[in-house]
């Protein structure tokens, strides 16, 4: 078997009616990888899924833990490939997304992460609407994370340089992982494929939690880029605004 390229960690928890669509689409990128599951100890059907998966599988665990963002070390820490992502349990890679992410940071070497275009989809899969991803320049990041976490791919060596997830964040660790890596490493490469899709459902930590998000968002971007840009002021009262005149709306009879 040749040495795996990239090391993929598949945070996991009560995910399982989405967990082997995922893992179906790591391993049919026809690559050599190395993919630790990373369960915080689920409840529904997934540990028959990852039993289903376990001879492909460099590694899994099931059991309570610290949260996503020392899941997902914890996971990248069990592997030794070059190249390292994670992808969340309920996301999943399009055709040879990830062969395009890998060659984007193999012909240009200078370059420690890569990201390309992600798909917003439905639960059942279906596109709805392209992330909202921009070239790389750092106003425009302190403005708007628009990478898409599920389409990156960073080298082993940049992600051990920053200790990989601040552990101590539940929402927005990619957000913070994106700036370090631009301040130790300087810009990503950005490659303008569409590699991925992020699922969109009630039960995402997004959904469910917007407040907390913009609240860890606002102290990335304070702390890297040194001031609050105004549109951080104004966009979870809008968030919150829209979202209440959506539920006030009078349901229709069928």
């Amino acid at each position: 078997m040749p040495k795996p390229l990239i090391t993929i960690a598949v945070p996991s928890f009560n995910q399982g009616r989405f967990l082997n669509a995922t893992l179906t689409s790591i391993f049919a990128q026809d690559l050599p990888v190395e993919v630790f599951v990373m369960d915080g100890g689920s409840s529904d059907n997934s540990l028959d899924i990852i039993h289903q998966w376990e001879p492909q599988l460099a590694g899994w665990r099931s059991h309570a833990d610290s949260g996503q963002a020392a899941a997902i070390n914890e996971g990248i820490l069990s592997g030794t490939a070059p190249y390292v992502c994670w992808l969340n349990s309920d996301d999943f890679f399009y055709p040879d997304g990830l062969l395009k992410l890998l060659q984007c940071l193999q012909n240009s070497r200078q370059h420690q992460f890569a990201y390309g275009r992600c798909w917003t989809v439905s639960e059942s899969g279906s596109r709805l609407s392209p992330y909202l991803t921009l070239p790389f320049f750092p106003r425009l990041l302190a403005n708007f994370c628009f990478i898409a976490q599920p389409a990156t791919l960073v080298t082993r060596t940049a992600w051990e340089s920053v200790e990989g997830l601040n552990e101590n964040m539940q929402m927005a660790l990619d957000y913070d992982l994106w700036w370090r890596l631009y301040i130790a490493h300087g810009k990503p490469i950005y490659c303008r494929e569409f590699v991925a899709a992020t699922r969109m459902h009630t039960e995402t930590k997004t959904a469910n939690h917007a407040d907390l998000h913009y609240r860890e968002s606002i102290d990335v971007v304070n702390r890297y880029w040194g001031s609050i840009p105004f549109k951080w002021r104004i966009a979870l009262p809008l968030v919150k605004m829209t979202r209440q005149l959506l539920k006030s709306q009078p349901k229709s009879r069928k």
